[in-house]
Protein backbone atom coordinates (compact mmCIF):
# COMPACT_ATOMS: atom_id res chain seq x y z
CA UNK A 1 0.00 0.00 0.00
CA UNK A 2 1.62 3.12 -0.68
CA UNK A 3 2.08 5.56 2.29
CA UNK A 4 -0.28 8.85 2.66
CA UNK A 5 1.41 11.96 2.01
CA UNK A 6 2.47 14.18 5.00
CA UNK A 7 0.79 17.44 5.28
CA UNK A 8 0.04 19.78 7.75
CA UNK A 9 -3.20 22.10 8.20
CA UNK A 10 -2.12 26.06 8.17
CA UNK A 11 -4.89 26.56 11.07
CA UNK A 12 -2.09 25.71 13.05
CA UNK A 13 0.34 28.42 11.97
CA UNK A 14 -3.26 30.71 12.88
CA UNK A 15 -2.46 34.55 12.47
CA UNK A 16 1.85 34.01 11.51
CA UNK A 17 0.71 32.66 8.26
CA UNK A 18 -1.11 35.96 7.05
CA UNK A 19 1.30 37.79 9.09
CA UNK A 20 4.34 35.97 6.81
CA UNK A 21 2.35 33.94 4.37
CA UNK A 22 6.17 33.01 2.59
CA UNK A 23 7.78 32.59 5.37
CA UNK A 24 5.92 30.16 6.64
CA UNK A 25 6.00 27.89 3.85
CA UNK A 26 9.65 28.72 3.63
CA UNK A 27 9.97 26.72 7.04
CA UNK A 28 7.39 23.97 6.46
CA UNK A 29 9.30 23.31 3.39
CA UNK A 30 12.74 23.04 5.53
CA UNK A 31 10.80 20.85 7.90
CA UNK A 32 10.61 18.42 5.10
CA UNK A 33 7.24 18.95 4.37
CA UNK A 34 5.84 18.95 0.55
CA UNK A 35 2.16 19.77 0.87
CA UNK A 36 -0.20 22.22 3.31
CA UNK A 37 -3.75 22.34 4.12
CA UNK A 38 -5.37 25.37 3.27
CA UNK A 39 -7.27 27.55 5.21
CA UNK A 40 -9.92 30.97 4.71
CA UNK A 41 -8.14 31.11 1.59
CA UNK A 42 -11.03 31.87 -0.94
CA UNK A 43 -10.28 35.98 -0.49
CA UNK A 44 -6.72 34.94 -1.55
CA UNK A 45 -6.37 32.44 -3.75
CA UNK A 46 -3.87 34.09 -5.99
CA UNK A 47 -1.72 35.45 -3.22
CA UNK A 48 -1.15 31.96 -1.28
CA UNK A 49 -0.55 29.88 -4.92
CA UNK A 50 2.27 32.34 -5.76
CA UNK A 51 3.51 31.50 -2.04
CA UNK A 52 3.18 27.78 -2.45
CA UNK A 53 4.98 27.73 -5.88
CA UNK A 54 7.96 29.97 -4.48
CA UNK A 55 7.88 27.37 -1.48
CA UNK A 56 7.85 24.60 -3.70
CA UNK A 57 5.11 23.41 -2.35
CA UNK A 58 1.10 22.29 -2.80
CA UNK A 59 -2.06 22.18 -1.19
CA UNK A 60 -3.75 19.32 -2.80
CA UNK A 61 -6.77 19.72 0.07
CA UNK A 62 -8.06 22.57 1.75
CA UNK A 63 -10.97 23.51 4.36
CA UNK A 64 -13.79 25.80 3.33
CA UNK A 65 -17.35 26.39 4.30
CA UNK A 66 -19.87 24.69 1.95
CA UNK A 67 -22.79 24.08 4.48
CA UNK A 68 -22.94 27.13 7.16
CA UNK A 69 -23.55 31.10 7.14
CA UNK A 70 -20.48 31.28 9.31
CA UNK A 71 -17.71 29.05 9.71
CA UNK A 72 -17.35 28.72 13.68
CA UNK A 73 -13.76 28.45 15.30
CA UNK A 74 -13.07 28.40 18.75
CA UNK A 75 -11.03 31.39 18.29
CA UNK A 76 -14.29 33.28 16.46
CA UNK A 77 -16.16 33.22 13.28
CA UNK A 78 -15.49 33.83 9.38
CA UNK A 79 -18.27 34.80 7.32
CA UNK A 80 -18.69 32.31 3.97
CA UNK A 81 -18.59 32.50 0.73
CA UNK A 82 -21.04 30.90 -2.06
CA UNK A 83 -19.85 27.40 -3.24
CA UNK A 84 -19.29 28.65 -6.38
CA UNK A 85 -16.75 31.57 -5.15
CA UNK A 86 -14.76 28.36 -3.26
CA UNK A 87 -14.52 26.38 -5.91
CA UNK A 88 -12.75 28.60 -8.23
CA UNK A 89 -10.55 29.87 -5.30
CA UNK A 90 -9.71 26.01 -4.80
CA UNK A 91 -9.23 25.68 -8.57
CA UNK A 92 -6.70 28.80 -8.55
CA UNK A 93 -4.63 27.24 -5.74
CA UNK A 94 -4.44 23.78 -7.36
CA UNK A 95 -6.87 22.11 -4.28
CA UNK A 96 -8.38 19.14 -5.55
CA UNK A 97 -10.73 18.19 -2.29
CA UNK A 98 -12.59 20.89 -0.44
CA UNK A 99 -13.54 19.50 2.79
CA UNK A 100 -16.12 21.39 5.12
CA UNK A 101 -14.89 21.75 8.68
CA UNK A 102 -17.39 22.94 10.97
CA UNK A 103 -21.27 22.08 11.17
CA UNK A 104 -22.52 23.89 14.69
CA UNK A 105 -23.64 21.12 17.11
CA UNK A 106 -27.52 21.81 16.72
CA UNK A 107 -27.58 20.79 13.44
CA UNK A 108 -26.07 17.32 14.17
CA UNK A 109 -29.36 16.64 17.34
CA UNK A 110 -32.27 15.69 14.94
CA UNK A 111 -32.38 13.22 12.12
CA UNK A 112 -33.93 15.94 9.80
CA UNK A 113 -31.07 17.71 10.55
CA UNK A 114 -28.41 15.17 9.69
CA UNK A 115 -30.60 15.06 6.36
CA UNK A 116 -29.78 17.73 5.78
CA UNK A 117 -26.51 18.37 6.09
CA UNK A 118 -25.54 15.01 4.01
CA UNK A 119 -28.34 16.49 1.49
CA UNK A 120 -26.21 19.78 1.26
CA UNK A 121 -23.13 17.92 0.83
CA UNK A 122 -24.25 15.62 -1.84
CA UNK A 123 -25.36 18.95 -3.65
CA UNK A 124 -21.85 20.70 -3.58
CA UNK A 125 -20.45 17.22 -4.57
CA UNK A 126 -22.51 17.72 -8.07
CA UNK A 127 -21.77 21.20 -8.36
CA UNK A 128 -17.63 20.79 -7.35
CA UNK A 129 -17.69 18.04 -9.83
CA UNK A 130 -18.21 21.07 -12.90
CA UNK A 131 -14.65 22.46 -11.27
CA UNK A 132 -12.96 18.95 -11.28
CA UNK A 133 -13.26 18.88 -7.89
CA UNK A 134 -14.58 16.84 -5.13
CA UNK A 135 -15.77 17.15 -1.71
CA UNK A 136 -15.79 16.02 1.98
CA UNK A 137 -16.41 16.77 5.50
CA UNK A 138 -14.15 16.94 8.49
CA UNK A 139 -15.45 16.36 11.99
CA UNK A 140 -15.21 17.53 15.41
CA UNK A 141 -16.77 15.99 18.09
CA UNK A 142 -20.61 17.06 18.06
CA UNK A 143 -21.32 14.17 15.33
CA UNK A 144 -20.56 12.27 18.23
CA UNK A 145 -23.12 13.25 21.14
CA UNK A 146 -26.58 12.30 19.66
CA UNK A 147 -28.00 8.76 19.67
CA UNK A 148 -30.01 7.46 16.98
CA UNK A 149 -31.14 3.73 18.28
CA UNK A 150 -27.49 3.28 18.66
CA UNK A 151 -26.40 5.02 15.77
CA UNK A 152 -24.35 8.54 16.14
CA UNK A 153 -25.31 11.62 13.79
CA UNK A 154 -21.95 11.02 11.92
CA UNK A 155 -23.00 7.10 11.49
CA UNK A 156 -26.04 8.60 9.85
CA UNK A 157 -24.50 11.16 7.65
CA UNK A 158 -22.30 8.31 6.36
CA UNK A 159 -25.19 6.14 5.02
CA UNK A 160 -26.76 9.44 3.77
CA UNK A 161 -23.75 10.50 1.77
CA UNK A 162 -22.72 9.72 -1.67
CA UNK A 163 -19.90 7.43 -1.95
CA UNK A 164 -18.13 10.26 -3.74
CA UNK A 165 -18.35 12.54 -0.70
CA UNK A 166 -14.94 12.15 1.06
CA UNK A 167 -14.10 11.72 4.80
CA UNK A 168 -11.38 13.67 6.78
CA UNK A 169 -11.41 11.92 9.86
CA UNK A 170 -9.87 13.69 12.89
CA UNK A 171 -8.60 11.49 15.16
CA UNK A 172 -8.33 13.62 18.18
CA UNK A 173 -12.27 15.05 17.85
CA UNK A 174 -13.11 11.79 17.42
CA UNK A 175 -11.20 9.99 20.40
CA UNK A 176 -12.73 13.14 22.34
CA UNK A 177 -16.62 12.52 21.18
CA UNK A 178 -16.25 8.71 23.09
CA UNK A 179 -15.58 7.14 19.58
CA UNK A 180 -13.34 3.91 19.07
CA UNK A 181 -10.83 5.71 17.13
CA UNK A 182 -9.19 2.37 14.67
CA UNK A 183 -12.76 0.83 14.79
CA UNK A 184 -14.47 4.06 13.02
CA UNK A 185 -11.59 4.46 10.40
CA UNK A 186 -12.62 0.68 9.28
CA UNK A 187 -16.25 1.64 9.11
CA UNK A 188 -15.37 4.86 7.44
CA UNK A 189 -13.29 2.44 4.46
CA UNK A 190 -11.85 3.53 1.64
CA UNK A 191 -13.75 6.99 1.32
CA UNK A 192 -11.65 7.69 4.37
CA UNK A 193 -8.93 9.95 2.42
CA UNK A 194 -7.30 12.58 4.74
CA UNK A 195 -6.52 12.26 8.42
CA UNK A 196 -5.75 14.93 11.23
CA UNK A 197 -2.75 13.38 13.06
CA UNK A 198 -3.67 15.22 16.45
CA UNK A 199 -2.53 13.90 20.07
CA UNK A 200 -2.92 14.84 23.17
CA UNK A 201 -5.10 14.45 26.40
CA UNK A 202 -8.82 14.46 25.67
CA UNK A 203 -11.03 16.47 27.48
CA UNK A 204 -13.15 14.52 29.68
CA UNK A 205 -16.07 15.72 28.60
CA UNK A 206 -17.06 16.43 25.43
CA UNK A 207 -16.91 20.49 24.51
CA UNK A 208 -18.98 19.96 22.08
CA UNK A 209 -22.30 18.74 23.49
CA UNK A 210 -25.75 21.13 24.29
CA UNK A 211 -25.07 23.18 26.93
CA UNK A 212 -21.13 22.69 27.63
CA UNK A 213 -19.11 25.61 28.67
CA UNK A 214 -17.21 27.77 25.81
CA UNK A 215 -13.80 27.10 25.32
CA UNK A 216 -11.26 28.20 23.11
CA UNK A 217 -7.90 26.24 21.22
CA UNK A 218 -6.21 27.66 24.23
CA UNK A 219 -8.37 25.28 26.77
CA UNK A 220 -6.61 21.89 24.89
CA UNK A 221 -3.73 19.94 26.36
CA UNK A 222 -2.66 19.04 22.68
CA UNK A 223 1.13 17.25 22.54
CA UNK A 224 3.39 15.83 19.75
CA UNK A 225 2.14 13.29 17.81
CA UNK A 226 3.11 9.66 19.34
CA UNK A 227 2.76 11.52 23.21
CA UNK A 228 -0.85 11.32 24.00
CA UNK A 229 -3.79 9.28 24.60
CA UNK A 230 -4.71 8.87 20.62
CA UNK A 231 -4.29 6.24 18.53
CA UNK A 232 -2.65 7.23 16.02
CA UNK A 233 -0.73 3.97 15.03
CA UNK A 234 -3.32 1.98 14.97
CA UNK A 235 -5.88 4.91 13.69
CA UNK A 236 -3.36 4.86 10.84
CA UNK A 237 -2.43 1.32 10.28
CA UNK A 238 -6.23 0.68 10.01
CA UNK A 239 -6.88 2.87 6.73
CA UNK A 240 -7.21 1.28 3.54
CA UNK A 241 -6.95 4.40 1.40
CA UNK A 242 -5.64 7.00 2.77
CA UNK A 243 -3.69 9.58 1.15
CA UNK A 244 -3.17 12.83 3.30
CA UNK A 245 -1.47 12.03 7.19
CA UNK A 246 -2.46 16.19 7.82
CA UNK A 247 -0.39 17.02 10.47
CA UNK A 248 -2.44 20.10 13.03
CA UNK A 249 -2.75 21.99 16.75
CA UNK A 250 -5.52 23.51 17.69
CA UNK A 251 -3.12 24.84 20.55
CA UNK A 252 0.50 24.23 19.81
CA UNK A 253 2.56 23.55 23.10
CA UNK A 254 5.49 25.31 22.31
CA UNK A 255 7.01 26.63 19.30
CA UNK A 256 4.52 25.88 16.11
CA UNK A 257 7.39 25.16 13.69
CA UNK A 258 8.90 22.81 16.20
CA UNK A 259 5.95 21.13 17.31
CA UNK A 260 5.26 20.26 13.48
CA UNK A 261 8.43 18.87 12.78
CA UNK A 262 7.97 16.80 16.04
CA UNK A 263 4.87 15.32 14.14
CA UNK A 264 5.98 15.40 10.76
CA UNK A 265 9.27 13.17 12.14
CA UNK A 266 6.77 10.56 13.92
CA UNK A 267 4.54 10.18 10.98
CA UNK A 268 7.93 9.91 8.11
CA UNK A 269 10.92 8.65 10.58
CA UNK A 270 7.69 5.93 11.96
CA UNK A 271 7.13 4.71 8.17
CA UNK A 272 3.63 6.28 8.78
CA UNK A 273 3.52 8.84 5.50
CA UNK A 274 6.00 9.66 3.33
Amino acid sequence: MVLPAASVQLYTLADRFSADMSGSLDRLAAIGLRNVEAFDFVGRPAEIRSALDAAGLASPTGHAPLLSDELWTPDGSISTPKPEAVFEAAAMIGIATVFDPFVPVERWQTEAGVRDIADRLNSAAELAAGFGLSVGYHNHAQEFVADFDGRTAFDLFLEWTDDRVAIELDLFWALTGGQDVPALVERIGDRLVAQHIKDGVAPTANPFAPGAPSFSGADLDQRHAGTGDVPLVEALTSATALQYAVIEYDNAPGDVFDDIAASYAFLVEGGYAR
